[in-house]
């Protein structure tokens, strides 16, 4: 049988994990899909560079045309990352008729939409398990095992490097700083972890499940997106007294005409999975009309984990062009532009800290600000103090459900009447 030829586009971390997969399960591939796999050309921008996989260096080639002009390529896997000039490659592959596997979040953040179209005027596949979770196949559960159903709701812990931060800092008091420092020593975090600890990695993968879960063409800039660089160890305390963990969310609600998509940190109570997803661990928690809930959990980063995605994928566009059905999984999405609800529209419960003078009428003056703007407190507690001393004590205060743009009326009066000692801070209830 004449072999599915491959042309890999990138070798880094995913790529050699890539490689490293189809050499190991060779014999299984070629009995699954009903002929052999084999890599015709890698693009690198370094041939010369040790690479974390054995390879034939013949193979390796810094010229993309030597793989996007080579028209006995059937398939083509991109893991470079980035837009530009990645975009064009992926563009390339697919106006010449042949499907394409990537695990690029960003790229589908920003032009997943238009990918998927192309991909379906062309008649090929676009293949993106990879680019959300890592290992968890949570793409083929909405695209495939929820087709007939309509997911109304969303709730992922999908970014690794704040999961295990804030596990850390919750666990053994580590300060933010200290916390990703520890986690890019272990290879957890980039050099630069804003991308992760800015929330922005998170938000592009919201878009990505948005566009299957909510079929929404949404542009990722729009997406209300925290990162966890203001949580301090104080809030992790709090949040344990008050039966909660700190988890950095993405979260999709379903809302009529339109979606309500945002990222942050926020509380979520510790009798409930999510919770309890520790380290570098990712979770998604799925609702739909008809099934419920669905939890998919596992590791959601890394060289193998992501591989198996991407490998997967790959198994299923060559089985689609060996049957001559190729782009059909791809026809079955569908997406069209939908309103994004403003993040003051959120309805949630709140977690308010306030650092505030230890003085008389602090407290009537806190609960006057909230309840002037219609919220309600649930439950307070007060950390140090004891007296009239003046010094600056914490306060926090769990709210009931509440329209955002009113707590943050009543924050606004708060931080302008002189009565804290500094900015509230704010933490959303899940």
């Amino acid at each position: 049988m004449k072999p599915i030829r491959v042309g890999l586009l990138g070798c880094g971390t995913v790529g050699g994990g890539v490689l490293r997969l189809l050499r190991e399960s060779s014999e299984y591939v070629a009995q699954s899909i009903g002929a052999p796999l084999e890599v015709a050309r890698v693009l690198v921008r370094d041939t010369g560079k040790e690479r974390v996989v054995a390879l034939d260096r013949g193979l390796l080639t810094t010229d993309p045309e030597a793989l996007l002009g080579d028209a006995t390529i059937d398939v083509f896997v991109e893991v470079m990352g980035g837009v530009d000039p990645t975009r064009a490659y992926v563009e390339r592959a697919i106006d010449t008729k042949r499907s394409v596997v990537t695990a690029n979040k960003m790229l589908l953040a920003k032009h997943g939409p238009a990918l998927v179209d192309r991909a379906i005027a062309n008649g090929v596949d676009l293949g993106f398990e990879g680019s959300v979770g890592g290992g968890i196949p949570v793409v083929r559960v909405l695209r495939d095992a929820l087709a007939c159903d309509w997911v109304v709701r969303l709730e992922g812990i999908v970014n690794g490097t704040c999961n295990y931060v804030l596990t850390r800092m919750h666990d053994d008091g580590l300060a933010f700083d200290d916390a990703v420092r520890e986690a890019q020593e272990k290879g957890y975090a980039e050099a630069d972890p804003s991308l992760d600890v800015d929330g922005h990695d998170a938000a592009h993968k919201l878009v990505v499940l948005a566009m299957l879960a909510f079929g929404a063409r949404v542009d990722a800039e729009r997406v209300p997106t925290e990162g966890i660089r203001g949580i301090d160890p104080i809030d992790h305390r709090f949040a344990e007294r008050f039966g909660f963990a700190i988890k950095h969310m993405a979260i999709g609600r379903e809302r009529g005409d339109g979606i309500e998509l945002r990222v942050h940190p926020a509380l979520v109570h510790r009798d409930t999975p999510l919770a309890n997803v520790g380290g570098v661990l990712n979770a998604i928690a799925l609702e739909g009309r008809a099934l419920g809930p669905c939890l998919l959990s596992g590791r959601g980063a890394g060289d193998m984990p992501t591989a198996v995605s991407v490998v997967a994928d790959v198994l299923d566009v060559a089985r689609a062009r060996l049957s001559g059905f190729a782009g059909l999984a791809t026809r079955s999405i569908q997406t069209k532009t939908r309103p994004l609800a403003s993040i003051d529209e959120v309805r949630t419960r709140y977690y308010l800290r306030f650092q505030a003078h230890d003085r008389p009428g602090v407290l009537a003056r806190l609960a006057g600000a909230l309840g002037d703007a219609g919220v309600s407190i649930e439950q307070m507690v007060q950390e140090g103090g004891g007296g009239s001393s003046g010094v600056p004590v914490h306060i926090v205060m769990l709210t009931h459900e509440a329209l955002e743009r009113d707590v943050r009326s009543a924050l606004d009066t708060i931080a302008h009447s002189g009565v804290a000692a500094s900015s509230p801070r704010l933490i959303r209830i899940l």
